[in-house]
């Protein structure tokens, strides 16, 4: 009896092949905890039950989420609604006065007989409702919009269905309540899922599940997405008469990529999680190209034929939501944001949605001031004139209107003062601060140690238009946006039918040689599993561990900073012994070059000016090592003094994170809480602090009290951010060693900065030292003393900036 029990507590899955990744073959018994006999063992679909989790974590919980889902749902009926009742129920010609109103009813102000009010514009429900029956256009689209409006209606109401189990899967199973969820990070939602697996056997096909398997489910298509973005596969970038290379990819071009490989009908997957079986062999390849351009074709033509109605709906919506925040904020239209294109393009292979968000937040500002520190001087003339004559046009209407508010009532003194206003806030726009230094380089540099990555060519080229115009591809002025996404209904179908058929065979062939599957996972991309041997470019501190061809490897050093930003992502996550074998090496190159670099303590106490040379305002703790790291060559190329009063030998911004990412691996904090270092890197410390050894230092940080997750998370993106400035720079000297070498490395003429004979008989130099010509940083000379200057540099201070000026 006591066994026939023992039995009942396990249940037998006999449909898992229908459902689920094949795996096993014979039937599995899996164990159900008496608690937890109706909940979560066995679940059919992993991939989607993991992205709702992953998607009400990110929504802030269960309200927050189905809140949006809700007036979703109402903007659209508004939109609907309101454009039909402008359309056909409102006299436009007496709310213009082109056609007078005469009130003569009782008891009526002879001199209001002729003022229109708002109800003498709007026609009767019977004129109105008839003006409607008339129209049989209209009525045919409000009939297509009814049944797109119900469609999404019983979406939301699965959506509400299937989130709700979600929502009892936090509180019953991983012990978390909605009200709590903001304060957890996705690691700890992660972690408690792992423990959970060995208990109930969420997949029944392995008995412990790692990260990795979690991200796989989750970004299954997105990592095919970022692997074919990197490998210029999908016809994103075209060449046009006059504008040269475009890059064009907006949401609804993404969507039609995704309906056609992924999950519409004539995809190549046979489900969620398996590539269909014909696509994996190499023998009817000829075949699948032009079964796969056929249905390229016929969505083309879908899309040719949706044209006109998308393109209303993206112009209405447009409209009602971009109008009244250009009014109220005219420049908001030059405010930049990451294009469709960017997002994929400096994308990790594994990186969730809200962690890639956060790593490009984090480089909104130093992208920003990079391209804001590209000015024309015509366009700056240009526009202080335009300022000047609409500010004295827009000054004279206010005076009048202040002095006799009939005014007002002129016709048009409205819409010129709106215009004039809107035209002095664009103008103001194209005005530099004179009173900024700018340094492309620096910038180029502190954006790349957010976003991770950048070609090869624009080292060196930061200064160069060409550059700018390729980050702005990237990081897109949002008037730019809008207008590609209006056009996108119109774009779209020739992209597809002329661009992404002729590249049926390549996608056919990609599919096959980048598929692999994973037990208890299923077919996923082979670049998403981050193996060096197999993807890995030599030219990236895998030579000797690759065995990559060039068609094989991924290109911008993807494999490897991928693996990178995921190992420091996950800190208990155990890689394959591939890349165990590079991540060692990769530390070993890293102590090996730090024993050569700055002191730790050195570069934190020239945090204060290094933020001053790069204009950034945060004095945030990471913010100010990554802002150390980033200028230090220059203030040692320019022969600046430590606070030691020693002159410091050039060196590069290689050494200098090597120093600091060697100082965080050797301290001894605990790896499981990965509680880095964080204390001393606030920007309260005082200078004295900077003085002790490297290591007392990051022990005083093992002990600091400060160990929010939100903080912990922020020195984890630091460090990212240190490996990824390292990594480019030895890519740099593999790939360009002329070039890398001779960038911060080469002797430059240091600054006589006066040093008295006590610093010549303390350092043990004596009369030995020989300075060269003082050699000033652009855009620092003053027309004060030097002696003041002198003050400044040797007290840490930011010196003076000058107006307009560039390093």
């Amino acid at each position: 009896m006591a066994n026939f029990e023992a039995y009942q507590e396990y249940q037998r899955i006999e449909d898992f092949e229908e459902d689920s990744p094949p795996g096993e073959e014979q039937d599995l018994l899996v164990h159900v905890p008496e608690g937890l006999k109706d909940s979560w063992h066995h679940i059919k679909n992993l991939d989607n039950f993991f992205k709702r989790i992953s998607f009400l974590m990110i929504k802030n919980g269960f309200a927050c989420m189905m809140l949006s889902e809700f007036f979703e749902l109402i903007q659209f009926l508004f939109v609907v609604i309101f454009t039909t009742f402008l359309v056909n129920c409102v006299e436009y010609d007496v709310l213009f006065a082109n056609r007078a109103v005469n009130h003569t009813g009782q008891g009526q102000n002879p001199l209001d007989r002729n003022k229109v009010t708002l109800p003498d514009a709007i026609l009767p429900s019977e004129q109105c409702t008839e003006r409607i029956q008339e129209n049989s256009w209209l009525i045919f689209l409000l009939i297509m919009a009814a049944i797109f409006w119900l469609y999404r209606l019983v979406k939301v109401f699965c959506n509400v269905m299937s989130y709700w189990e979600i929502r009892q899967f936090y509180i019953k199973a991983l012990k978390i309540r909605m009200d709590e969820l903001c304060n957890f990070t996705w690691q700890e939602v992660q972690d408690r899922l792992i423990s959970l697996q060995r208990e109930q056997q969420m997949c029944i096909h392995k008995k412990e599940l790692t990260e990795l398997d979690i991200y796989h489910r989750i970004l299954r298509f997105k990592n095919y997405m970022v692997a074919m973005i990197n490998k210029s596969l999908l016809p994103v970038q075209l060449q046009l008469p006059l504008l040269g290379n475009v890059v064009f990819l907006t949401q609804g071009l993404k969507y039609n990529f995704e309906l056609i490989l992924f999950w519409g009908p004539g995809s190549l997957f046979q489900n969620k999680w398996n590539l269909h079986p014909k696509y994996k062999r190499n023998g009817n390849r000829l075949e699948l190209a032009q079964q796969l351009s056929r249905v390229i074709l016929l969505m083309g033509l879908a899309n040719l034929l949706l044209c006109p109605f998308i393109l209303v709906w993206q112009v209405l919506y447009a409209f009602f939501s971009y109008t009244e925040v250009i009014r109220r904020e005219p420049g908001s239209l030059g405010a930049r944001r990451w294009s469709p294109y960017g997002h994929l393009y400096m994308r990790h292979f594994n990186e969730l949605d809200h962690e890639l968000h956060g790593r490009l937040g984090r480089g909104y500002k130093p992208t920003s001031k990079y391209m804001n520190s590209f000015t024309s001087p015509v366009l700056t003339v240009l526009a202080k004139n335009f300022a000047f004559f609409s500010g004295s046009i827009l000054a004279v209407l206010i005076a009048l209107t202040v002095y006799d508010e009939d005014v007002l009532t002129v016709q048009h003194i409205l819409t010129a003062i709106t215009v004039l206003g809107v035209v002095i806030t664009i103008a103001r726009s194209f005005i530099p601060d004179e009173h900024m230094v700018w340094c492309p380089e620096q910038l180029l540099q502190c954006m790349l140690a957010h976003i991770h990555y950048m070609p090869d060519h624009w080292r060196g080229h930061a200064n160069k238009s060409e550059t700018r115009d390729e980050v702005a591809q990237l990081f897109q002025y949002k008037a730019v946006f809008i207008l590609e996404e209006l056009l996108s209904p119109i774009v779209t179908p020739f992209i597809l039918i002329f661009h992404l058929r002729n590249k049926s065979l390549e996608i056919i062939d990609f599919f096959r040689n980048f598929t692999v599957d994973v037990v208890g996972v299923g077919d996923i991309c082979s670049f998403a599993q981050m193996d060096i041997r197999r993807h890995g470019n030599p030219t990236w501190m895998s030579h000797g561990q690759t065995e990559a061809s060039i068609y094989q490897q991924a290109e911008n050093g993807k494999t490897e900073l991928s693996l990178m930003h995921f190992t420091i992502k996950n800190p208990r996550w155990q890689p394959p012994q591939e890349s165990s074998v590079f991540i060692s090496h990769l530390k070993e190159k890293v102590h090996h070059d730090a024993q050569g670099g700055p002191s730790t303590q050195l570069l934190l106490s020239e945090a204060p000016l290094c933020t001053s040379l790069q204009s950034n305002g945060s004095g945030a703790a990471p913010d100010n090592l990554l802002a150390s790291v980033l200028a230090h060559p220059v203030l040692t190329a320019s022969g600046l003094q430590g606070r030691d009063h020693r002159f410091i030998p050039p060196s590069t911004a290689a050494s200098a994170a090597a120093s600091v990412l060697a100082s965080l691996s050797t301290s001894q904090l605990p790896h499981t809480s990965r509680s880095r270092s964080h204390s001393l890197l606030n920007s309260s410390v005082q200078p004295e602090t900077m003085y002790r050894s490297d290591r007392t230092i990051i022990d005083s940080m093992s002990n600091s009290d400060i160990r929010g997750n939100t903080l912990n998370s922020e020195f984890a993106s630091a460090e990212m951010s240190l490996h990824a400035i390292y990594m480019h720079e030895l890519h740099q000297q593999s790939s360009h060693p002329q070039r890398a070498s001779g960038q911060w490395q080469n002797p430059v003429p240091m600054r006589d900065l006066h040093t008295n004979s006590g610093f010549q008989s303390q350092s043990g130099l004596g009369s030995s030292l020989s300075m060269p010509t003082a050699v000033h940083l652009g855009g620092w000379q003053e027309e004060e003393e030097e002696n003041e200057d002198d003050q400044e540099i040797n007290s840490g201070s930011p010196p003076k900036q000058g107006t307009g000026s560039s390093c």
